[in-house]
């Protein structure tokens, strides 16, 4: 089933369209220009967080969105009011003639269920945009480039529809790893109910229901999610997605998470690169790199990270070749 209802939020994209046309300034961290980078990625920073901003960060990426391309978010659990608000994404997603893609979840609440998920989908405002549930009909496996725990990925069947994807994640915190943004937005996000089943137990069994008996195994869960993770960037060819993590409204909890804990550290800007690994751990070292103030407390945020040996997610991705943790920060105005 494919909504595509659209309302007078698309007015948005003709002003930050014209913004976003002129040209970007950047300004480099490093001397050498990020055309000359051979070994590092590019991750692009911006501190401002808006709809011109950030249609203007995905354009700096230069790697234009072709076909039909999916926009993988998540919607938000029912009573969240974290997640990426229509209002900020919308230029972006309609530039590109997007559809908004999601699968449900494994866990209960209001996305689990096909008809409840729609209706939070609408309830959060969502089907101002073509929205897809990619498993709502089925699912798929695709292949998996480490099979460590992994034999397959599962995915909603409705992926292959897109040529492309650009994956809009919200840097947060998340109860079990730690941290969610684009690597765990490309894993959990696109995998459907037994998918998440799947790489939650780390490969013992994709029953949403018995999977919970199988959550001992922290690391293995997180190389789980890398290895999902490598397998729709690798589904997508490498060079048909992009990633941006949206660093705002930080709370501990994940946006699945019904009842969130208020957010302690400040909205901190917007995240993009062409790799996943680069860009996950270029929000990372902001986080850890921040010195708090009133009002502005990274370390509940830092807490649940290290409680849930979050960063290992990256050191692994690395290691299994999806990416770099090691980039080049390059801050556009």
């Amino acid at each position: 089933m494919l909504h595509t209802t659209r309302n007078l939020l698309t007015i948005i994209v003709m002003a930050t369209t014209a913004i976003a046309t002129t040209a970007c300034h950047a300004n480099s961290r490093q001397a050498d220009s990020d055309q000359d980078s051979t070994t590092q990625p590019v991750v692009y920073f911006t501190r401002e967080i808006s709809p011109q901003s950030l249609l203007r960060i995905y354009q700096a990426l230069g790697r234009e969105a072709q076909g039909r391309v999916a926009v993988k978010i998540s919607t938000g659990e029912g009573g969240n009011n974290h997640y990426l608000k229509p209002e900020l994404i919308a230029g972006l997603v309609n530039s590109v003639q997007g559809t908004i893609v999601e699968c449900c979840t494994a866990y209960g609440g209001t996305r689990q269920d096909k008809q409840m998920h729609w209706q939070t989908i609408h309830d959060h405002g969502f089907d101002v945009f073509p929205v897809d549930l990619m498993d709502e009909e089925g699912e798929m496996q695709i292949p998996v480039a480490d099979s460590t725990h992994l034999k397959c990925d599962i995915v909603g069947d409705h992926l292959q529809r897109y040529d492309f994807m650009i994956n809009l994640a919200h840097f947060k915190g998340h109860a079990m790893g730690g941290f969610g943004g684009v690597l765990k937005n490309a894993s959990i996000g696109v995998a459907s109910t037994n998918g998440k089943a799947y790489i939650h137990s780390v490969g013992i069994t994709a029953d949403p229901v018995e999977c919970w008996n199988h959550i001992d195994n922290q690391d293995g869960f997180l190389e789980s999610m890398a290895a999902a993770a490598q397998a729709v960037h690798n589904y997508f060819g490498g060079d048909r997605i992009v990633y941006i993590d949206v660093m705002n409204n930080m709370s501990v909890d994940c946006d699945c998470d019904g009842n969130p804990a208020r957010p302690e550290l400040k909205d901190m800007g917007i995240m993009a690169s062409t790799d996943p690994v680069a860009v996950d751990q270029a929000c990372l070292d902001m986080v850890f790199g921040h010195t708090a103030a009133e009002g502005d407390n990274e370390q509940p945020l830092i807490e649940r990270i290290n409680r849930q040996h979050g960063t290992y997610i990256t050191e692994y991705a690395e290691r299994i070749g999806l990416g770099s943790k090691s980039y080049k920060l390059v801050e556009i105005e």
